[in-house]
């Protein structure tokens, strides 16, 4: 299944908010979840939605996060906070948290045009998982200073999460520490995303 490209606010209606894919909101009065439709929920569907919401919020395919939750399942610990860890740990997602870009397909597309650099080198693999004490920063470049400064400039001044720093006039991002539950930007059952996956495989 590919990256879904349609239109993100049929999501955001189906699913609630989803901080990276898009920063736009609906019109004020607008209910997010579409319950007249909805009824009452099966525990598959209620499953199948938190699910998507992972999906859709990180911009993955189902075969990306199915190989996560592969993963997370032979690490030590929690299946389903290992599996955040994993998703929160990609490069693309933690550009998105430090405001350097608007959304996480903004942040993949920077990613993607060799903007930037983690520890000194290249890395275009949005999917690239840092590690604490990683230094994520612009490459010495007019253009791609000019496009992170923009996006620092233009994202609202949000409370950064505990495990990131950010220096914004070097365009600098640093990795502190692996990233804790509650600084998950997202709200989600991720016990039901895993006995998703357990009753597929």
């Amino acid at each position: 299944m590919s990256r879904y490209r349609g239109p993100r606010f049929k999501k955001i209606r189906r699913l609630g908010a989803l901080p990276g894919l898009t920063n736009k909101r609906p019109r004020a009065g607008t209910d997010l979840r579409n319950q007249s439709r909805s009824g009452k929920r099966s525990q598959y569907r209620i499953r199948l939605e938190e699910k998507q919401k992972l999906r859709f919020h990180y911009g993955i395919t189902e075969r990306q996060l199915l190989k996560y939750v592969r993963i997370a399942r032979k690490a030590k610990g929690s299946t389903g906070q290992v599996l955040l860890q994993l998703l929160e740990m990609r490069l693309d997602n933690i550009l998105f948290r430090l405001g350097m870009a608007p959304t996480i397909p903004a942040a993949r597309q920077l990613v993607n045009h060799r903007h930037i650099l983690v520890n000194g080198r290249i890395v275009d693999i949005p999917s690239y998982r840092c590690k604490p004490q990683d230094t994520i920063m612009a490459r010495d470049e007019q253009k791609s200073r000019t496009l992170i400064q923009n996006y620092l400039d233009s994202s609202p001044r949000e409370e950064l999460p505990k495990h990131l720093t950010l220096h914004p006039f070097p365009y600098k991002g640093l990795v502190n520490q692996i990233i804790d539950s509650k600084w998950v930007g997202l709200k989600i059952n991720e016990l039901l995303v895993v006995e998703y996956y357990s009753r597929q495989t």
